[in-house]
């Protein structure tokens, strides 16, 4: 098969080059394997963007300018 109709229905495409049906075949498999397993990675849930540990609520608003005293 040829033409617009082929290229619309491709889950794979080449580029360039001349691969075997064996290269073909190879890199297929690969691709299906890499996403099988980011699929099977994936959380329920995503992660959070920051450290659960770190409260900024937690911090200090204002410093006195005596507190490089208190540093330990």
């Amino acid at each position: 098969m040829s033409g617009p109709a082929a290229d619309e229905r491709a889950l794979l495409r080449i580029e360039r080059g001349r691969p075997t049906p064996e290269e073909t075949a190879a890199v297929t498999a690969v691709l299906l394997a890499v996403a099988a397993r980011s699929a099977a990675e994936q959380p329920g849930r995503p992660s959070p963007a920051a450290a659960r540990w770190y409260r900024w609520e937690r911090t200090a608003a204002f410093r006195p300018g005596h507190s490089w005293h208190l540093v330990r």
